[in-house]
């Protein structure tokens, strides 16, 4: 039964692969924050409790429960504080003996960001409803300072994924509806780092001739002298879509239970690999060139599903629960390909054979994440008819358990909030405000290690960075909704 209910560009990093991104506040790199409304109880039951058009993204069945045409629209404003432990840092080149200086924590890494969101529905019978959406499904912003200790393995880090959801509902009219919908999702962002000399240098010194031990003085005293140290940056962008099924179950007029599950896609991010200040180590002296390539990034999106349930305790408490099951383990590496078949300038300054990309990648790093699982729950109190009061819960698993890089320094978290809303029942007004907080359960424990292609000497003693970070963050949200 129906009831009237209130840059263009990827930039990934030359020589070191894309990972996950820090500003993520759910699983993986996937962000929790897409309705202020659904924001004030977790998340909770949010696939049985279809308050407004934001239903669209999460049970697209659920617009089979709102009459008209619906409108919700709002932003969240996530600030996350990730600092390494100046303490905790350990570094190293890919040659040892040639330090790295300086040597700083980074800074905070993570700036203050804004997810705006928008969605729409229409009754067009007693049987079917469509719906529109555009939000923010995956996300990241993360900058080190210069003189970060890891910068071999991070700089600049910034992702932006946008999704259009158009959608449709079927209902049956005995309390069981289906909904079917479709993620349009256009990502853009950047990745960057600084690329270590000191390997650059001992392995055209070692291609001149010259044995390990000279090759590692010849990359000392190179890298005390370069003006700056090689800058990676990759860009590139794409265009990707995953399906989301949905249902909707009225056990009776206080119970009801939802259903939804999304496929996974992988994302192709194409774009050109350029490495600025790359030395030239000649008989004549040092120089240096800028490099470029046309590259591509593989990037799987997991498949997931979630299970809400929503119960009317009294006539005026809402108990809300749910649950979601990430495919994270989809995700087991990250590699930056060739688009030229190896042929490149960075390809050959890094020695690869054309031709090799499935064996031989520019860039490397196992990821090997694992499933995961969100539980949340939440309740509501109508303390007025024009108020009502929530708050929630979750406990939210990290995928990344084992291999935990600069540009992830995540951990299992559990995640508190509260919410308000407001409703003029005359207008069809909505207003709901929420604010919620990260507590981490752990430091997050970076163990980043470089994979190479070089000779084994400098294999046996990769460059690699170790940490441990204070991890922190809290949201705020708001989202207007109208009923027509």
């Amino acid at each position: 039964m129906k009831t009237s209910c209130p840059h263009k560009t990827l930039r990934l990093t030359a020589l070191a692969a894309l990972v996950a991104p820090t500003a993520s506040l759910a699983g993986g790199f996937a962000l929790n924050e897409q309705s202020a409304s659904a924001i004030g109880v977790a998340n909770a039951g949010v696939a049985a409790n279809p308050e407004n058009a934001t239903t669209v993204l999460f049970n697209p069945a659920g617009m089979s429960q709102l009459s008209g045409t619906n409108l919700s629209f709002g932003a969240a404003l996530l600030d996350i504080d990730a600092e390494a432990k100046a303490g905790t840092i350990s570094a190293q080149r890919q040659v040892p003996q040639v330090p790295i200086e300086p040597a700083g924590n980074g800074g905070d890494i993570a700036d203050l960001a804004v997810l705006p969101n928008f969605y729409l529905t229409h009754e067009v019978n007693e049987s079917i409803d469509v719906g529109f959406g555009i939000h923010a499904p995956y996300g990241l912003a993360a900058d080190y300072q210069n003189d970060f200790a890891g910068r071999f393995f991070a700089d600049k880090t910034e992702l932006t994924a946008i999704a259009f959801t158009p959608s449709i509902a079927l209902s049956n009219g005995e309390g069981l509806s289906m909904g079917v919908g479709l993620n349009i999702i256009y990502a853009e962002g950047r990745l960057s780092r600084y690329s270590d000399p000191s390997g650059i240098v001992f392995r055209q010194a070692l291609a001149g001739g010259a044995d390990p031990a000279t090759a590692a003085a010849t990359a000392a005293a190179v890298v005390g002298s370069l003006p700056a140290e090689p800058y990676s940056d990759v860009e590139g962008d794409d265009v990707g879509g995953t399906f989301r099924v949905g249902f909707l179950y009225e056990l009776s007029d206080r119970t009801q239970f939802g259903l939804t599950a999304q496929t996974g896609t992988e994302l192709k991010l194409e774009g050109d690999i350029s490495v600025s200040n790359f030395p030239v180590v000649s008989p004549t002296g040092i120089s240096t060139t800028t490099l470029t390539e046309e590259v591509e990034v593989p990037a799987a999106i997991p498949e997931s599903i979630t299970f809400g349930a929503r119960h009317d305790l009294t006539s005026d408490v809402t108990l809300l629960a749910g649950a979601t099951y990430a495919r994270w383990s989809r995700f087991e590496e990250l590699d930056i390909r060739s688009r030229e078949g190896n042929a490149g300038q960075v390809s050959s300054a890094l020695g690869l054979t054309p031709g090799e990309t499935e064996s031989d990648p520019i860039s490397h790093v196992t990821e090997d994440w694992k499933n995961t699982w969100q539980f949340n729950l939440g309740g509501i109190w109508q303390a007025t008819p024009a108020w009502a009061f929530k708050a929630g819960y979750a406990w939210d698993e990290s995928p990344v358990q084992d291999f935990v890089t600069a540009r992830i320094p995540s951990e299992d978290r559990h995640w508190l909030t509260l919410g308000a809303q407001w409703k003029d029942a005359q207008s069809g007004w909505t207003v709901d405000g929420a604010l919620g907080t990260l507590i981490f359960v752990d430091d997050g424990k970076v163990d980043d290690r470089e994979y190479s292609h070089e000779n084994p000497t400098v294999q046996s003693t990769p460059a690699n960075y170790q940490a441990e970070y204070d991890l922190s963050a809290w949201s705020a949200s708001i989202q207007v909704s109208k009923s027509f």
